[in-house]
């Protein structure tokens, strides 16, 4: 089957962004003539976010809680920070950091939902956001797969041309959450891939399913790297191995030594197949700290695997709400999110969450292996609504990629679920909504701007943790070095204002930390701000003064204008003044070249059109039962400790999305 991407060039919008013309297909992917009026949209019955119904999923639930109190005692609100100008003379600066360290891990299962219908369906606020991150960090890393990626098996076609069924064939009354449902997949899901690396400048992580080592299936290594070539990074072998013998996918007595064979399997059938191009693009051993790294180590896994091994990774959740999603499910009490809420707002807990890694990632430097973070998010089993869909957990996320950054960790994946999942970057509306209402955002995909603004394009970027007044686990602070020279400041508040307290002023100085070292500090500096009202607000969140909307209101573009501030600084004195808001994050820029590299482009892909208003597919239950991927009508879990697989169906059709390409209209010729 051979496909190319047909483009019709359409004279440049002089407004600020490119507005793509659209094609727009039927159902059935007929092609129908656009050229619709620009009338207002019609209003979907339970579209308002206060709607129960909606408000039963936990993507759009209305949990807000409330703000810790201000710390006691009260950290300094106007402490210095003095760095040197070049790199040479700051100790501790990470390895060269790339921009686009913050990607997402899109479980496999919910690829039509979030990413589209097949490679001629693409949603458009879907390429809209890869873009977002892409422009400033000059790529963006996705993986596709998860728990379900286990069982995956490519077949020639399936029926209504859907790319991704699902045969949920166990009991869904029993409470083990790891039942996996076999999900059968066509080589379309690759094609949709490859079309929206052709549009965004996206690279894929794909997995080997590692369910039966007896009668492996390396199709999906076979078909990628020959229709998505480059654009594979790598192939993941084993998801969460530690817990197979948890959830019942392997004997009680399954243990490193039994995965280090079964991987051994893997890497010898890769290399004898002579369809596979890429033999040693392989990730492993994504432990989620059942086994520690080291134990894994001790195999001898490292020494008998390295050649094979582009990726050093693991996957790690700093909490679970599993006992809330499966009550039976002997995971203990229900964790209360308004307990929890504050382990989110200090320092402390990226801090915590690298430890277990620093070695393994000092291991992957004497190897020059690439170490990730490869599924992560604020807490499994879907995350705790108020928590994981809070302000609160854009600064931690942001704290979190700074401090793994810092770590030497060389990415990291935020997972994406379905509906019922409170803590996705991105969230498509409800299939019976999608034909009226929009997108949600969710706030941790904010701090992927953040991180890839500060981080940049020159994939030089080194990152300190600067400790600042005197390591107050509220006030983090690094300092981000590129080309040699200090560029950018991260600056981190995760107070709430209360009575006119909490914010803060740094005293920012630039040069003169060592004798002879002349005072650098620039005439002026430019600062970014990520501001919502409270760590507990969901809605009203602004970078640099433009913001996704609240639920349902996204298409994937920053509304508002973008809004740069400029202080002065006192170059007598040697300092900036720069005041965090309570709460917030500041980046600021010391020079007007830190700035520029970051600076995204303006193309960007328009929704203008729509499908049938009434017609919709028909799915069968089974198709839509959901394991990790939350898109059941249920509640489920993550697809870390606890994850689970399987839900009864979501009990709506399924509406067709749109069609659109950069700069004209996707055709897909076969």
């Amino acid at each position: 089957m051979f496909r190319f991407l047909a483009v019709c060039l359409l004279s440049v919008s002089s407004l600020s962004y490119a507005l793509p013309s659209i094609t727009v297909y039927g159902p059935t992917g007929a092609e129908r003539p656009s050229g619709a009026s620009s009338g207002a949209e019609p209003s979907a019955t339970g579209s308002d976010p206060g709607s129960s119904w909606i408000n039963a999923y936990n993507a759009y639930n209305d949990v807000q809680l409330q703000p810790p109190p201000l710390p006691s005692p009260m950290p300094a609100t106007t402490f210095p920070i003095t760095v040197p100008s070049q790199a040479q003379n700051m100790p501790g600066l990470s390895i060269a950091q790339r921009g686009d360290f913050w990607g997402f891990s899109i479980e496999m299962s919910v690829v039509e939902q979030v990413m589209g219908k097949n490679g001629s369906f693409i949603q458009v606020p879907f390429l809209n956001l890869l873009a977002a991150v892409a422009e400033r960090a000059g790529s963006v890393r996705i993986r596709v797969g998860g728990n379900t990626q286990e069982t995956a098996t490519l077949v020639d076609s399936l029926p209504d041309n859907a790319i991704i069924e699902k045969d949920k064939t166990v009991d869904t009354a029993v409470t083990n959450t790891a039942q996996t449902p076999t999900l059968l997949y066509t080589p379309e899901l690759l094609y949709l891939l490859s079309n929206v690396s052709a549009l965004v400048n996206a690279k894929w992580y794909l997995g080997i399913p590692m369910n039966d080592t007896s009668h492996l299936r390396l199709q999906i290594a076979e078909a990628a790297d020959a229709i998505l070539g480059d654009s594979v990074l790598g192939y993941q072998v084993g998801n969460e191995p530690d817990l197979y013998a948890n959830h019942g996918h392997r004997p009680p007595t399954y243990d490193e030594t039994d995965y280090f064979n079964e991987f051994g399997v893997v890497v010898n059938a890769v290399q004898q197949d002579a369809k596979i191009k890429s033999k040693n693009k392989l990730i492993a051993p994504s432990v989620q700290g059942q086994w520690t790294p080291e134990d894994v180590w001790n195999t001898g896994f490292l020494d008998s695997y390295g050649s094979s091994l582009d990726v050093i990774a693991m996957e790690h959740y700093p909490e679970q709400n599993c006992a809330a999603e499966f009550p039976n499910g002997g995971f203990g009490p229900i964790q209360d999110p308004q307990t929890v809420f504050p382990q989110y707002l200090t320092h402390t807990s990226s801090q915590t969450l690298v430890q277990p890694y620093l070695n393994t990632s000092f291991i992957a430097q004497q190897l020059g292996k690439e170490f990730m973070m490869f599924e992560t998010n604020t807490a499994s089993c879907g995350g705790f609504p108020g928590v994981s869909d809070s302000f609160g957990s854009a600064l931690w996320a942001v704290d979190y990629g700074l401090q793994m950054a810092y770590s030497n960790f060389t990415g990291a994946l935020l997972h994406v679920g379905g509906q019922n999942v409170s803590y996705n970057p991105f969230t498509p509306p409800p299939t019976n909504l999608s034909l009226f209402d929009q997108w949600t955002v969710g706030p941790v995909f904010y701090s992927t701007l953040f991180m890839a603004e500060a981080l940049g394009t020159t994939n030089t970027s080194r990152v300190v943790d600067l400790l600042a007044n005197d390591g107050n686990e509220f006030t983090p602070a690094y300092a981000i070095y590129e080309e040699h020279a200090l560029a950018r400041i991260a600056l981190i508040n995760y107070m709430n204002a209360q009575d006119g307290l909490g914010s803060y002023t740094v005293s920012l100085s630039v040069g003169g930390v060592q004798i002879g070292e002349p005072n650098d500090t620039p005439a002026q500096v430019k600062v970014k701000y990520l501001l919502a009202p409270s760590v507990s607000e969901k809605d009203q969140i602004t970078w640099a003064n433009q913001t996704f909307g609240g639920r349902f209101q996204a298409d994937g573009r920053l509304s508002g204008t973008e809004l740069v501030q400029t202080i002065t600084c006192n170059q007598g004195a040697n300092t900036c003044q720069i005041p965090v808001p309570a709460p917030g994050a500041a980046l600021v820029f010391l020079s007007n070249d830190a700035q520029a590299s970051t600076d995204p482009a303006t193309v960007t892909f328009s929704t203008t059109a729509v499908t049938k208003a009434i017609e919709t597919l028909a799915i069968p239950s089974s198709a839509l039962a959901k394991s990790n991927g939350h898109s059941g009508k249920v509640p489920l879990s993550g697809t870390s400790k606890g994850s689970s697989g399987g839900a009864t169906a979501l009990g709506v059709p399924l509406s067709l999305t749109f069609a659109s390409v950069l700069m004209g209209a996707l055709l897909l010729v076969r």
